[in-house]
């Protein structure tokens, strides 16, 4: 059973591997560099099913190798397509089902986090909120089990509110913040930042387009960077 996850991470991370593997040879890149960029390229976006057929563990283990070989580890996971809240059982358990494939994925790679959405309406009344810390909660004891920690995304629906996204956190022992300096409410950008940046886990910094002196106009990433450090932000700094 060969998933369309072969494709995803045959593009992402042996594409990432390689890339850097030859930067590096020629000196175009230092290991840092690479470093970080294979950890934000080992974020795969597809979605599959919980089993991993025997041919898909033989390619997993090839990408896995290749990184090895390139002395470049795997980080934070980013799936689509698995989130937590659907309003039906049936829609919740196919994607529960899914997240927990990416899980073995991560295992089999050796990636230190996975980031599951939450779902759900943007005003996440009190029942969509259940189910949601009931998944995370769900997800964290799974992926503790493995080694592997389970984020969450200020990405859409109710996770675009800073305040839903303190609720969900505080709700759930070890569930940690992928921090995306963009995907925020309008005006709710740097209340977002200052409210979220103590949970942070791991970055997405974005830039859109760059001015004469090489700053992204739309948005003061400096400042959303200086948040971050100044509540103790240490991980990886994704692009």
């Amino acid at each position: 059973m060969v998933k369309r996850i072969l494709l995803a991470i045959m593009i992402l991370m042996l594409g990432a591997v390689t890339a850097c593997a030859s930067a590096l040879a020629t000196g175009d890149i230092s290991s840092d560099d690479a470093h970080a960029f294979l950890i934000q390229s080992a974020q795969v976006v597809d979605r599959m099913g919980e089993d991993i057929a025997p041919e898909d563990e033989a390619y997993l283990d090839r990408v896995n190798h290749a990184a090895g070989e390139a002395e470049l580890p795997f980080g934070c996971i980013a799936v689509d397509g698995a989130h937590i809240y659907e309003p039906t059982p049936e829609a919740r358990r196919a994607n529960r089902a899914a997240a927990y494939g990416w899980l073995e994925v991560a295992a089999r790679l050796g990636a230190r986090q996975v980031r599951i959405d939450a779902g759900g309406p943007e005003e996440m009344p009190n029942n969509v909120f259940g189910i949601i810390v009931e998944g995370y909660r769900d997800l964290v004891a799974r992926g503790q089990e493995k080694g592997i920690a389970i984020l969450m995304e200020n990405h859409w629906g109710p996770s675009k509110i800073p305040e839903n996204v303190v609720k969900i956190l505080e709700a759930v022992d070890g569930l940690g913040l992928l921090f995306d300096t963009n995907n925020w409410a309008p005006g709710m950008q740097e209340k977002g930042w200052r409210m979220c940046a103590r949970y942070a886990k791991a970055t997405h910094i974005k830039t859109f387009s760059f001015d004469d002196d090489g700053y992204e106009p739309s948005a003061d990433i400096p400042q959303a960077m200086r948040i971050l450090l100044d509540a103790g932000y240490d991980g990886p700094w994704g692009i």
